[in-house]
């Protein structure tokens, strides 16, 4: 049984509800955070980052710095592109729009690739046509984004990348992914990913968590001008992330050693099994999730099936029932969900986050509960199946 307090099921695409020990680690007494006790728990921590983004190669660079997952945009954005570079962002709804406009914020010349329609993503013979058509220095994409529920293919696209333009840099947009889909950061070529720790990760936000390859290091040191930033600086960040994972204690900015403790014992419980379990697990969570929909009447905004993320579902509504109506609806029956966000459909649909303790813990009922809440709420609002 759990220690927490009753409260809501939070259910929404992050944060997610976090397991006990997680919390439990939060309370740990003050200590300095360039003591030894410290130095090994974030030491270890980064080591773990390895194991998580499925890394052996010894050049590429964790990082932990406290931030949002939005931080890992500015790293990117001011670290690995120049003023007047050109970056091919490929947007499947709010999130990569974001990205986009956080290279525009560093000088960097966007090209946004979007999909036909709402729900879809950019396909792979319209990506090799861009690519053909000019130099870019990045390529980005967004793993999941979490206004549409859409899940963007890795592997594939790398390929397509090294073959069309391998100088180009390959960075994903992982927030609403690492931790439930599947991202093999070495055997799928990728030179960034960028996340945060409050999603499947199950670490309460505060930290902007990203891993880099050689290849991006060694474009970043080949800048001709220096970044345009201080606190997301590659420069003042490397040698602080090298020496704590060495056991060094070092100083920029002051980490948060509670949030670190935190991060250190979700990654345990994580490493504790196999990473193909965990990302099977969320998949069987996720077809169940998605047949009950179905069976609702319900269609989802990511409207194909391969196309459609492991770890939360948008979700249409009938359009009988209002956003606004069915999420009080929800809440009273002890479920929290999300509403929509993106602009051309944010009325018309809703999101349910579903990863972490909440998926691999077979104790918790979350997603019994939140189906159910679904079924009547809907009934509620007067909506029949």
């Amino acid at each position: 049984m759990s220690s927490q307090p009753e409260h809501p099921t939070l259910l929404i695409p992050g944060p997610i509800e976090f397991d006990d020990d997680v919390l439990q680690s939060m309370s740990h007494y003050s200590e300095s955070h360039v003591g030894p006790g410290f130095v090994a728990t974030f030491g270890d921590t980064i080591s773990m980052l390895r194991k998580l983004f499925q890394t052996t190669d010894p050049s590429a660079q964790p990082f932990v710095i406290s931030g949002s997952g939005t931080l890992g945009w500015d790293i990117v954005a001011a670290n690995l592109v120049e003023a007047g570079e050109d970056v091919l962002v490929l947007s499947t709804g709010y999130f990569g729009d974001g990205f986009a406009d956080c290279f525009e914020a560093y000088g960097a010349k966007v090209t946004k690739l979007t999909p036909d329609a709402v729900g879809g993503r950019p396909q792979l013979p319209q990506i090799e046509e861009a690519l053909k058509a000019k130099k870019y220095k990045m390529v980005t994409v967004t793993h999941v984004d979490t206004s549409t529920g859409v899940l963007s293919e890795l592997k594939n696209l790398s390929e397509l990348v090294k073959r069309v333009s391998p100088e180009t840099l390959l960075v994903v947009d992982g927030v609403c992914s690492v931790a439930c889909e599947e991202i093999q950061f070495d055997a799928w070529k990728l030179d960034g990913v960028v996340t945060a720790s409050q999603k499947a990760i199950g670490c309460p936000a505060g930290l902007s968590i990203s891993m880099f390859s050689g290849k991006a290091i060694e474009a970043y040191k080949a800048r001709k001008t220096p970044p345009a930033t201080y606190f997301a600086s590659f420069k003042n960040w490397m040698p602080i992330m090298q020496n704590y994972e060495a056991k060094k204690p070092s100083y920029f900015a002051t980490p948060s050693p509670q949030l670190i403790h935190a991060l250190h014992t979700a990654l345990t419980q994580i490493l504790a099994k196999p990473l193909s379990e965990r990302f099977s697990t969320h998949r069987e969570a996720s077809d169940r999730i998605k047949k009950a929909v179905a069976d609702l009447g319900l269609k989802q905004v990511a409207s194909k099936p391969e196309d459609q993320a492991h770890g939360m579902t948008a979700i249409y509504l009938p359009e009988s029932v209002k956003a606004t109506d069915l999420l009080p609806k929800l809440a009273k029956a002890g479920v929290v969900w999300a509403g929509g966000i993106h602009k051309e459909i944010a009325p018309k649909y809703v999101r349910f986050g579903h990863m972490g303790v909440s998926v691999t813990d077979p104790a918790r009922k979350d997603i019994e509960k939140a189906l159910n809440a679904l079924s009547n709420g809907l009934t509620e609002c007067g909506y029949k199946a």
